[in-house]
């Protein structure tokens, strides 16, 4: 393979790189956990997020509601890593080639 027609394939795999980030950025990824929904987009920015309203929260319920947040929180960024490295993954494995 000369130069040229490794630089053509590199540039091509940079745009498909960047059409796939496109799409997933502009996906939305949901996880609820009890009283706790949140949504994030693929850039990992929080979307919404929603608690519940029939719930009376006091006292040590705002300890296990802070418990929700943070476990819907990590379960979104894991669907958003999940995703990218579903979409992505066959790039990190084919530049292994390249390099």
């Amino acid at each position: 393979m000369n130069m040229q027609q490794l630089m053509q394939q590199a540039q091509k795999m940079q745009r498909d790189i960047a059409g796939k980030k496109k799409v997933i950025d502009e996906m939305v990824f949901e996880s609820e956990i009890s009283w706790v929904k949140m949504s994030f987009n693929g850039k990992k920015e929080l979307v919404a997020i929603n608690i519940k309203k029939d719930q009376v929260i006091e006292g040590e319920d705002i300890e296990m509601l802070e418990d929700m947040i943070k476990g819907a929180h990590r379960e979104c960024m894991k669907k958003i890593d999940q995703e990218t490295e579903s979409q992505l993954g066959q790039y990190a494995s084919a530049m292994n080639g390249i390099l």
